[in-house]
């Protein structure tokens, strides 16, 4: 099993409990408190259920869906007691959920990378961990053998290649910096001609994160891949959004822009840790149909988790 039996861990199934404790809370207080007094799955306990999974997040296309599979299992089943509701939503949530991460693939971890250098372009706006998240990939990457390289070609803020730089220090893995000002496509073909002649393993490239609602920022992603292209031709393998789950409905939004702007293949959710809006992962992973990746429950270097949507969804709806 080697590396990837660590990414399962009971520990780490501890920090994902905690993680998730706020919005556990928060679901979990407001469901027992609409079915005082009920005995049956009834139209006004749906319209309670209904009005729960949207406050906390879901969103309304998803929960709507949800809904509507619970009133079929209700319909199909003849009669279902309040003390079945936890259950039937639990699995309904987690066949959504598996639904739409079912192509999330482990193997990089475990096996030799289909594509050396394995090229990853990560996004997202300001603000939401972006940087903080490649630091960690790259642990976990570099934990499993693998040698990475990051790219800082988000030089619109002096802050973030700093930071970046900070990072690839704390980890221990090389970096390609040009300064703020600098061209991000330039910072992007010079990260992978050094992980070309460096025969490195992966590559993480850091974008800029503003401008997230505005025609430019597909104009500067596009031109970034575009000059990859020229040393991997079929680079980028993996284009990673990174969302803050605590600002709720406002990361599908983001979520929205970015999807219009470049071909997003997986997501990264973090600072679930810090919030009851963690059911945003289940309205975003089934709205968009992107794989969920990532998610953040803590500070710590190995608190951004490979996402497992069965210990997700254990941890929300345990006892």
């Amino acid at each position: 099993m080697g590396f990837f039996s660590k990414l399962f861990t009971k520990e780490n199934k501890e920090v994902l409990d905690k993680g998730l404790s706020k919005t556990k809370e928060s679901f979990f207080g407001k469901i027992t408190k609409a079915l005082v007094g009920k005995s049956s799955v009834d139209a006004e306990v749906l319209d309670n259920l209904e009005e729960i999974l949207i406050s906390g997040d879901v969103g309304v296309n998803t929960t709507l869906k949800i809904i509507k599979r619970i009133e079929d299992r209700v319909k199909s089943e003849k009669y279902l007691g309040t003390d079945e509701l936890n259950s039937i939503l639990k699995q309904e949530i987690s066949s959504l959920l598996t639904e739409n991460n079912k192509n999330v693939d482990l193997s990089y971890f475990t096996e030799p990378l289909k594509n050396k250098p394995h090229v990853i372009m990560v996004v997202g706006v300001n603000g939401v961990g972006k940087t903080t998240s490649i630091g960690k990939i790259a642990y976990q990457y570099k934990q499993a053998g693998k040698s990475v390289i990051l790219g800082a070609a988000d030089t619109f803020r002096a802050a973030a290649v700093d930071q970046l730089i900070v990072w690839s220090e704390r980890v221990g893995v090389p970096i390609v910096s040009q300064g703020m000002g600098a061209d991000p496509a330039s910072v992007a073909f010079d990260t992978l001609s050094s992980a070309k002649a460096k025969d490195a393993d992966v590559v993480i490239i850091d974008t800029a994160g503003r401008l997230h609602n505005k025609v430019n920022l597909m104009n500067e992603l596009t031109k970034i891949k575009n000059v990859m292209k020229k040393i991997i031709p079929d680079a980028p393998h993996e284009v990673l959004l990174v969302l803050d789950g605590s600002t709720g409905q406002n990361a599908i939004e983001q979520c929205k822009q970015f999807t219009a702007a470049t071909d997003v293949t997986a997501l990264a959710v973090t600072k679930l840790d810090g919030t009851a809006k963690g059911g945003v992962v289940i309205g975003i992973s089934d709205e968009f149909k992107i794989p969920v990746k990532y998610i953040g429950v803590g500070e710590k270097m190995t608190d951004l988790q490979v996402f497992n949507a069965n210990e997700f969804i254990d941890s929300l709806f345990s006892k």
